[in-house]
């Protein structure tokens, strides 16, 4: 108590010699109540304990059973272990079913010494072993074989889309080569009549203009079918006409081997190609023709913004963007009337 005393006499000492130096109009904000000075002097003294406190309560000691640790090192490695069997268990079962798969569905050459090859055949006498040097799967030409032992007959290369089955790529390889050989029942005659899908009566059809004909001229085509014939079609709409037989080789899905072998007997009107007016056509339908994207759309209309009407199909080669390969695939589209 005595210390107590004295430590206040000396607190309050020194806060009056302190309020004797400062002003006048900042002493009233160190001014205290004898019941605040206590409630400080209280509070101070709470935290010298708090701070203290630790120091006489020691944290306890971890244990550090050398047997207690190894016994949890070989828990860990045996849990590591049976991992790892789980892992490998279920890969064999997945690499197991994926090879049943393989099996069943996919082409398999690698289980018969057949190498795969292309040559004309008809479907309607074809062996076995000429389905499999064509590269069709075992299961495909079992289907083939049931649909003609019940009577099926093919008519033309288009008609293997019956087969279930018969996956797109592998009738665009070997359609082109399908040769059929039908007998016509004519009145008071028996006398065949040869029709063939292939290139071989090909030679006898007219040159056809890809900006005027209908997709049934070109199913006439050899390895053209519906769905070909549709997509040319759909795509010659889409552009606003062809301006050159090759564009044909752009249409989606057409095998660049068919489309050599049609190439001769095609021609074009390019007089029949819509144009668009880059002077007053928005960015909207700009963007719709398949070799204008977005942003080559709006470029031309920014920049018609910018400087005016255009003055020649040339001037778009101006904008950054437009390379030149773009250009000439664009150009005969364009106009400025």
């Amino acid at each position: 108590m005595v210390f107590s005393g004295k430590l206040m006499s000396l607190y309050f000492g020194f806060i009056n010699f302190f309020l004797i130096v400062l002003p006048e109009n900042i002493r009233d904000y160190f001014l205290f109540t004898k019941k605040e000075r206590i409630g400080i002097l209280g509070l101070i003294g709470l935290i010298i304990f708090v701070f203290i406190l630790p120091y006489f309560y020691p944290s306890p000691k971890i244990s550090t059973d050398k047997k207690e640790f190894e016994k949890f090192k070989n828990e860990i490695a045996q849990l590591k272990t049976q991992q790892r069997t789980d892992s490998f268990s279920h890969s064999d079962k997945r690499e197991y079913k994926q090879e049943e798969n393989d099996n069943e569905e996919t082409s398999v050459p690698h289980e018969n010494s057949v190498k795969t090859a292309l040559f004309y055949f008809d479907p309607n006498t074809a062996s076995s072993d000429q389905w499999k040097k064509l590269g069709l799967r075992d299961k495909t030409i079992r289907t083939i074989n049931n649909y003609l032992s019940k009577g099926g007959k093919f008519r033309m290369a288009n008609d293997l889309k019956k087969i279930y089955g018969l996956r797109e790529e592998e009738y665009q390889r070997i359609s082109p080569y399908v040769q059929i050989e039908n007998v016509v029942e004519k009145e008071n005659k028996d006398e065949p009549r040869f029709t063939t899908s292939s290139h071989k009566d090909f030679s006898r059809i007219s040159d056809i203009d890809i900006n005027t004909t209908d997709t049934s001229a070109l199913i006439a085509l050899p390895g053209i079918g519906n769905k070909l014939a549709n997509r040319i079609i759909n795509f010659r709409e889409k552009l606003g006409g062809f301006y050159s037989v090759s564009q044909i080789a752009e249409t989606y899905g057409l095998p660049d081997s068919t489309f050599q072998k049609i190439k001769p007997h095609l021609k074009v009107n390019d007089v029949l190609v819509r144009k668009i007016n880059i002077n007053t056509t928005d960015a909207n339908v700009l963007k719709q023709h398949p070799y204008i994207k977005w942003n080559i759309a709006n470029a031309i209309v920014q920049y018609r913004l910018q400087h005016g009407t255009f003055k020649s199909i040339e001037e778009i080669q101006q904008i950054a963007i437009i390379t030149q390969e773009l250009f000439r695939k664009i150009a005969p589209y364009l106009s400025i009337n």
